[in-house]
């Protein structure tokens, strides 16, 4: 494959999580969706940490299904199963498009190193108006982010020279610090405005907009 590629991670960066979750868990939860969702992002981690691999559907039942009873909401199977379920639903950032349009204009292929799994992703695909040209899956390396799982696979699959790969992420903790470790250029896209150390990254933006702007200038570095 080979030429100049951007890599993206997906759910917080290019698709808005928070509102998606949110709005998949509403009708079980109420107006206690809030406490659900941050009590499922205590369980997460340690789910995806653990051995075996488990696929990330099962993360999905499993945290929230350990977050309902951490609040005390009762969930039947089905209501557990939610947010795999409807995961296509949730919405992609309305600057996304014109951004992903402009960079394969300037002759970037573009792909995405997602923690969800390959048939959660083909839901979210449809979401997008043109297909990435690779995507790398959680189930496919058997690890998540942080691991360096991903970006090891993708660095062999597509061929890249280091100096032709730029990663574009929210997560500083997800990607940000493993993209460092790779010793690849980064562009840490702070949707949630967190106190995290910018100095991680090669920069820091607010918004997908700013990202053909933000790769331009990390390439002439």
């Amino acid at each position: 494959m080979s030429g100049r590629w951007i890599t993206f991670d997906c759910f917080g960066t290019l698709v808005d999580w928070h509102t998606g979750f949110a709005g998949i868990l509403r009708p079980v939860a109420g107006e206690r969706t809030a406490e659900l969702i941050q009590a499922y992002h205590e369980f997460e981690r340690p789910l995806e940490q653990g051995r075996p691999h488990r696929l990330y559907r099962d993360v999905l039942k499993e945290g929230v299904a350990r977050a309902a009873v951490k609040i005390g909401l009762p969930l039947s199977e089905a209501q557990k199963e939610m947010l795999p379920q409807r995961w296509g639903t949730q919405p992609v950032f309305p600057d996304v498009e014109p951004a992903l349009a402009a960079l394969r204009q300037e002759g970037w292929k573009l792909a995405v190193l997602t923690n969800c799994d390959r048939d959660l992703f083909t839901q979210t695909q449809r979401g997008f108006r043109q297909e990435f040209d690779l995507i790398v899956t959680a189930e496919q390396v058997c690890d998540y982010k942080p691991s360096l799982a991903h970006f090891r696979y993708f660095w062999r699959k597509s061929g890249v020279e280091k100096e032709n790969w730029v990663h574009a992420a929210c997560s500083w903790y997800h990607d940000i610090v493993p993209a460092r470790e790779m010793g690849i250029r980064r562009i840490w896209v702070d949707r949630d405005r967190t106190d995290d150390d910018p100095a991680a990254a090669s920069r820091r933006i607010d918004s997908v907009g700013e990202l053909p702007a933000a790769v331009r200038q990390v390439r002439a570095v």
